[in-house]
């Protein structure tokens, strides 16, 4: 059954942090809005859209539980999305826009953070596939998904192109999560730059096995609007461990594409677990290194491509580190330098964006070399240096497995905000580490405290949350 609703933002409030975000339905009947397809499929509906338990999900089978779904799903103007099941996800995101209501996506599953995130929109609902504890406010567990193979809709439904279908939160890695609303238009035209970039290395349809939530903006876009946009099909679970990520690739036919981050790559080249033939490598979410992008490609016999997003503007340029250091725009995208971050201008933004990255353009503007964050200078007695420079030479150290140098945010007694480090190197002492360091940066920059960790508080997605990171340089003070 055909179902459409028309929601308008009326007003966002706080940029910096939450979002009220408040709805409101038009008192006049306008002209009527253009729709955009829901689910991109064949008329008889029999492309694999997922693949569950083994076997294909065809479009009108996804479709028959994306109703059954809906049918069930509280009045509201918006739904905060916990399925961890990738299927469950799909799902119950299609269910959602169907219903003309809000995905809300935290930017953890963590109670507080879901807590937020419904205080910010009253009248909101928790929906996910599993009993959970605590359970979250208002809290809906999606039906038995179990729709019949032969089951067919009447008509494939259309959704209104500026419907708002999700409001994703950034990662706080850098502070608070803010709030960044998505249109069904805004996701349908990033996710042609997503799949015009993957076609030039992948012919015809290709299944996509994603160690990433589809919470987080860069699993919604490559493992969500892909199969649901697109002649691709997802595999419904979301492997975390070498040898299951193996099994899973192998549970899907070729082409395979594995979209990943580097934290999860770097564990699939180290384990030396074997891999089934891939068609190509997607990562995210934290800088490549070239080494690991070199080694990566050598193991597995396919390219590594890396995409340059964000919460706020989704995926806008790609790389293939192993080969080339600049970024190349995705179509009629236009980056402007300025002197505290860069503006971005692109198909799918209503209006520009300006990130804190600060780039240098090339190519006539048509590429980028990215060179840090505003947020991540740093300038003591008249000496200059970026954070993510600190990171990266704290990395090269021999036996640092994982490491990460930040700003505090209290200054010392001489007004100076001091440097910290923590580390993952086991073997090595603190007095080692900062032997090695002493001798690739000036000691201005030497991080005091460097702390030894067993590891890093990494998210889903293999950030680094700020608040996570101070907290634990506090308890081991």
């Amino acid at each position: 059954m055909l179902r459409t609703r028309r929601r308008l933002a009326a007003g966002i409030a706080g940029v910096s942090g939450l979002a009220t975000v408040f709805f409101d339905t038009p008192a006049r009947e306008a002209q009527p809005l253009p729709q955009l397809p829901l689910l991109v499929a064949d008329a008889a509906g029999v492309r694999t859209v997922a693949w569950r338990h083994g076997a294909p999900v065809s479009a009108r089978a996804f479709l028959a539980d994306v109703q059954h779904v809906a049918d069930r799903l509280p009045h509201a103007c918006a739904a905060v999305n916990l399925c961890e099941d990738r299927y469950a996800f799909l799902v119950a995101f299609s269910a959602i826009v169907l219903r003309g209501q809000t995905n809300l996506l935290p930017s953890s599953r963590a109670p507080r953070a879901i807590d937020e995130v419904m205080a910010a929109h009253p009248g909101c609902y928790a929906l996910g596939e599993l009993a959970l504890d605590p359970v979250p406010p208002h809290y809906h567990r999606l039906p038995p998904l179990s729709a019949r193979a032969d089951a067919c809709p009447a008509e494939w439904p259309q959704i209104d192109a500026d419907q708002i279908v999700a409001i994703g939160y950034t990662s706080g890695s850098t502070g608070q999560p803010a709030a960044h609303v998505k249109t069904w238009r805004s996701f349908h035209v990033s996710n042609a730059g997503n799949l015009r970039l993957l076609r030039e290395h992948v012919d015809g349809p290709f299944n996509v096995v994603a160690t990433v939530p589809p919470q987080h903006m860069y699993g919604m876009e490559m493992s969500v609007l892909l199969p649901l946009l697109g002649d691709v099909a997802v595999c419904g679970s979301r492997p975390f461990f070498p040898a299951d990520v193996a099994a899973t690739l192998a549970a899907v036919p070729a082409p395979r594409v594995l979209v990943t981050t580097p934290v999860h790559l770097r564990a699939l080249v180290e384990s030396g677990v074997t891999l089934p033939p891939l068609a190509a490598m997607l990562s995210a979410t934290a800088p490549m290194p070239i080494e690991l992008a070199t080694q990566a490609e050598r193991r597995y016999g396919a390219p590594l491509l890396e995409v340059f997003g964000s919460t706020e503007t989704c995926v806008f340029a790609s790389r293939r580190p192993a080969t080339c250091e600049l970024w190349q725009l995705y179509e009629d995208v236009a980056l402007h330098p300025q002197p505290d971050g860069t503006q971005v201008h692109a198909p799918q933004l209503a209006a520009p964006v300006v990130l804190a990255d600060l780039v240098t353009l090339h190519e006539d503007g048509r590429a980028f070399r990215l060179c840090g964050r505003h947020a991540d200078l740093l300038e003591i007695a008249g000496k200059r240096a970026s954070l993510g420079d600190l990171t990266h030479r704290l990395l090269a150290i021999p036996g640092v497995r994982d490491g990460v140098v930040l700003q505090l945010d209290e200054p010392d007694a001489c007004g100076v905000r001091r440097i910290a480090a923590l580390a993952v190197a086991p073997g090595l002492g603190e007095a080692q580490i900062l032997d090695a360091l002493r001798g690739a940066i000036d000691p201005l920059f030497l991080p005091r405290p460097l702390r030894l960790v067993d590891a890093l508080p990494r998210n889903e997605t293999g950030k680094l949350p700020r608040a996570a990171l101070l907290a634990l340089l506090a308890a081991r003070g």
